[in-house]
This record gives structure tokens, C-alpha cells and sequence, in this order.
């Protein structure tokens, strides 16, 4: 069992700084969704980011973004946040997502592709074929992702939101699959790993794991 101090909560300031790092550009209600904060306290942590030229708005889209000094800041936020983390007890939880990473990429052209071309989704039990083996990797990654959150606490989240977003695809949201900033299961499963790598200092060209 982690101690308390290895599972403690992060700072709700450092887990805004940290999500918009990880998606890149967001919306408010994606890192809200991300961190399960308020609304309201995501929109303050962000103005004060602003204030600090750690962040900028695009109001074209409404998307936020860190700037070059808030990439930075980040380092020193990051650092700050693992002090105290045996993160070498992630290491063997960390081999099993990457074996669960390299079913889900295939899962993924499985979805997209039948028998070398664009998949139309014409044919519903090839559909419901791959979305039960995603189902089956949701299971399988649920006590990964568990255990995980044990080392650090802030992982937490990622577990609920594969299952929530895995049953909405079950239930006929087909674009929640591998849709590109929708909140799908493509897009949480992406935020995770590159958390993972952050977390961990990992170079991923280096691992060479996409």
C-alpha cells in the first residue's frame, strides 16, 4: 500500500497548469473535465496564469494556451509536485499500460480501417467486434490505472473517464471512439500517457511509443 504522502492530493493551482501542459490547447470545460474542478476555480486559476504571461486565450476558438514562459514555469511546478514520489513504483504498473498502449493502437486502425480500407461502419458486427475488445481493454486497464493512482494521486480521474466515455460507446456514441477533442476514449487515453510521461521524465521519441 502507497503511503499517504506518495498518493497526496496535488495542488488544485499546479493541476490546472499541469492539464492545459498536457492538452496543449483546451477549453475551459476539457480541463474541468480533466481535474474535476470548479468551473469557476478553473477560470480563476487561468486569468491569474494570464496575468502571470503563463497562459493565453484564443478567442477565435476559445482555447487556451501555455505561452513559452508557462511551458517553463511547468518544469518547476512538475518537479514540485513529484518531491516526496517514489516514482520508481510506477515503473512495473507503467510496462502494463505500454503493453495495453500497443493493443490500443491497433484497436484503434482496427476501427478506422476493414480489410485495408476506410471503414464506412456499414457492417455492425464488425463494429460491435471491436468495441467489445475495447471494452475488454477498458477492464484490463482499470486496475492498471488503479494501481497507478496509488504512487500518484492525481491519476485518479483518468480511471472513471475511460469507463464513462467506453460505456457511452457501447451505448451508440461511435464518435466518442477515437474522435480528436471531443473527450473520446482516444483523447483521455492520450492525456494519460502523456501525464505518464511527464510524470516520469520520459523522452517518448526515445521510447518510441505513440
Amino acid at each position: 500500500m502507497a503511503s499517504s504522502e506518495s498518493s497526496r492530493t496535488s495542488e488544485p493551482t499546479f493541476l490546472t497548469h499541469h492539464a492545459l501542459r498536457i492538452k496543449g490547447f483546451a477549453r475551459v470545460d476539457n480541463l474541468v473535465e480533466m481535474i474535476e474542478l470548479d468551473h469557476g476555480v478553473v477560470e480563476e486559476h487561468l486569468r491569474s496564469m494570464a496575468d502571470s504571461e503563463w497562459a493565453v486565450f484564443r478567442e477565435a476558438r476559445s482555447l487556451w494556451q501555455l505561452t513559452p514562459q508557462g511551458r517553463t514555469s511547468h518544469v518547476e511546478a512538475l518537479a514540485a509536485d513529484l518531491r516526496g514520489i517514489d516514482l520508481g513504483a510506477l515503473a512495473p504498473h507503467y510496462a502494463q499500460f505500454l503493453d495495453l498502449n500497443g493493443r490500443f493502437k491497433q484497436l484503434c486502425g482496427d476501427w478506422q480501417l476493414r480489410d485495408g480500407e476506410m471503414n464506412d461502419h456499414s457492417d455492425p458486427k464488425y463494429d460491435a467486434k471491436v468495441i467489445d475488445r475495447l471494452s475488454e481493454l477498458d477492464s484490463e486497464a482499470r486496475p492498471v490505472v488503479g494501481a497507478m493512482s496509488e504512487v500518484l494521486g492525481r491519476l485518479r480521474t483518468y480511471g472513471g473517464r475511460l469507463e464513462s466515455t467506453c460505456r457511452s460507446v457501447r451505448e451508440g456514441r461511435h464518435d466518442l471512439f477515437t474522435g480528436v477533442m471531443c473527450g473520446s476514449f482516444h483523447d483521455v487515453w492520450m492525456e494519460l500517457h502523456e501525464d505518464l510521461i511527464l510524470s516520469q521524465g520520459i523522452d517518448r521519441a526515445a521510447e518510441g511509443s505513440f
